[in-house]
């Protein structure tokens, strides 16, 4: 019988114990403790591995605890200093190993793997180049708050220290990366060490790492596996009702409230729009945000920031009262100082840029129903009208943007056709660069698709990997990659990694032979357009060459047909679209 962990609040549903199978579970059914729904939940482990007496090894005991704790996948490239491992993995059936092209590509799968599904995954490399090249990956979800779980081999014990073959220091290395660093010298730490590691990424939402010696890795070892439940305290947490009576009191006797949904408030859409609507407020995401609600709701206007709408900063702007609910307050929001009410969970985000009137501390699955129980039903007629007014306004802008006759192809042409054929689960992952400007300002999402991005880091380069990771983990839903020529390019042999995997990925490249973002802030700033052209090569041939499906765009004309094509196909395609870097003419 199999457990799962609900990765909001880690209550953990024992088919055993509840006499239920979790998928004959109605679609309705909810956590009975933080009432997310299904989807919040990772399979844990159908059953312990019985490791026995001088059968095993550290690296066994390692990986069975790995597996126990629900990580399901194990992103790397194998060497010297990490044989014992990648051998105890290909002996467990409960963990899939992924062999990557570059070890950058491994953490960032890792990476998008936690930020879709809440739980921790694994990297896995050698000491020295492998370890260093983890790093960007291993930021990306430092920044954006991405459980991950860091292995990496190291030289055999007796040889640390004096400068051996790719030896490095990583300790020191990757302790400004991580909330969890330790090196595993002896047989006795290895349970201790793993759940200690895997407790940080999961309760810190971090990146924790342990290093293992090579000859640690294959000492005889046999040790009690720990168990998940039982092992992590419920994060349902809520403040005092007197304090969410605070807040309700502010919110009734505002007259223009918005709701400001950023990342954290992900899977709290209906509550959300329930708030919104008893008080009538508008809703504005940020970035990571966009698609807590459905964008098409009257109600939501926009993202704000740098990418946002003239909906949302119009409306912010006015407002009397801000609610803000699982935003990190990034400079590029643009969140303005005003009278807030802030939800988070982490409370070193509790008026992180200015002093809030009420800072509600907890879970917001837990807060918004309580706070919607407590405010006042407030129709304000003659602003619901302005926020449609405003909105509808924007959309006139956006629309009018769209050109569908001129070469080469416009980004707001190729942003409308996704919009109106990708499925409505689609899964969508960013990579870094101007297309990323027009996919948050022009694509609206619904709340049935999911989409991620190098959010703080902002690093190119993350959307195909992500892609890829995506696919393992929604195999029978539509995933798509948008990126631009220049941050594919980084780690685009790892295309072939879905190829070797049979992971029918689609990447859509606004070819624009240039790095397009950079040139319009050297424009911005008044230097001259220098170093930024990029000498490509025809991506869809690529594709071909590697074994998947490449289609060319050159007019706009053959554009509607070209996505179509690419996504009914099983395989996976990349879409070469020609574009260019003037956003307007």
């Amino acid at each position: 019988m199999a457990k799962y962990r609900c990765t909001v609040c880690n209550y953990v549903y024992d088919e055993e114990k509840e006499g239920t199978k979790f998928e004959d579970l109605p679609e309705n059914w909810t956590c009975p403790v933080c009432n997310s729904p299904k989807s919040e939940f990772v399979l844990l482990t159908e059953e312990v591995k019985e490791l026995k007496e001088g059968e095993s090894t550290v690296s066994d005991v390692l990986v069975e605890q790995m597996a126990e704790w629900g990580v399901e996948y194990v992103f790397g490239i194998p060497g010297t200093s990490s044989l014992g491992i990648i051998d105890a993995i290909r002996k467990n059936e409960k963990i899939k190993y992924i062999q990557v092209r570059h070890e950058e590509s491994a953490a960032f799968m890792a990476s998008a793997h936690g930020k879709l599904k809440g739980h921790v995954s694994a990297c896995l490399t050698v000491a020295g180049p492998g370890a260093t090249n983890l790093a960007t990956g291993l930021y990306d979800a430092k920044l954006d708050h991405s459980p991950v779980l860091a292995l990496t081999g190291m030289v055999k014990r007796q040889l640390i220290g004096p400068g051996s073959f790719q030896e490095i220091d990583q300790h020191s290395f990757f302790k400004p990366i991580t909330i969890f660093d330790e090196i595993l010298m002896s047989e006795n730490q290895t349970v201790t060490l793993t759940t200690f590691a895997m407790k940080h990424a999961i309760t810190g939402r971090g990146v924790a790492h342990i290093g293992i010696p090579n000859d640690v890795q294959k000492l005889p070892h046999t040790e009690k596996i720990i168990s998940f439940d039982g092992s992590f305290p419920n994060k349902a947490i809520s403040p005092p009702m007197f304090v969410i009576m605070q807040a309700a009191q502010i919110i009734n006797q505002s007259k223009r409230p918005v709701i400001i949904a950023g990342f954290g408030a992900m899977g709290q859409g209906a509550n959300l729009l329930e708030l919104a609507e008893k008080i009538s407020a508008s809703i504005v995401s940020t970035f990571r945000g966009k698609g807590v609600v459905d964008e098409f709701n009257d109600l939501y206007v926009g993202s704000h920031g740098g990418i946002g709408s003239t909906a949302a900063t119009r409306l912010v702007r006015s407002a009397d009262l801000l609610i803000v609910v699982g935003s990190s307050f990034s400079d590029m929001t643009q969140i303005p100082e005003k009278k807030t009410i802030q939800i988070d969970i982490d409370p070193m985000m509790i008026a992180k840029q200015y002093p809030v009137e009420v800072g509600l501390l907890g879970n917001s699955a837990e807060i918004l129903p309580k706070l919607n129980d407590l405010v006042k039903e407030n129709k304000k007629e003659s602003y619901l009208d302005e926020i449609k007014k405003f909105k509808r306004d924007w959309l006139k802008l956006l629309e009018g943007e769209i050109d569908s006759k001129t070469t080469p192809v416009r980004p707001p042409y190729i942003i409308k056709v996704l919009n109106d054929k990708l499925a409505d689960d689609a899964v969508i992952t960013l990579d870094i660069g101007e297309n990323t400007w027009w996919f948050g300002r022009n694509f609206w999402m619904k709340d049935t698709q999911k989409m991620i991005l190098s959010g703080y880091l902002a690093s190119m380069g993350f959307g195909l990997p992500a892609a890829i990771a995506a696919q393992l983990i929604y195999p029978d839903r539509q995933v798509v990659c948008v990126a631009g020529d220049g941050g594919f390019s980084m780690l685009m042999a790892d295309f072939v990694t879905a190829i070797k995997y049979e992971l029918p990925v689609k990447i859509f490249i606004l070819n624009n032979r240039e790095l397009g973002m950079i040139r319009q802030e050297q424009l911005m700033e008044g230097y001259e357009n220098w170093q930024t052209e990029l000498y490509n090569f025809d991506f869809a041939e690529y594709a071909r060459i590697c074994g998947g499906i490449g289609i060319n765009v050159e007019k706009p004309e053959q554009l509607e047909d070209a996505v179509e094509k690419a996504l009914l196909e099983n395989k996976p395609v990349i879409v070469d679209i020609n574009t260019d870097p003037v956003r307007f003419k």
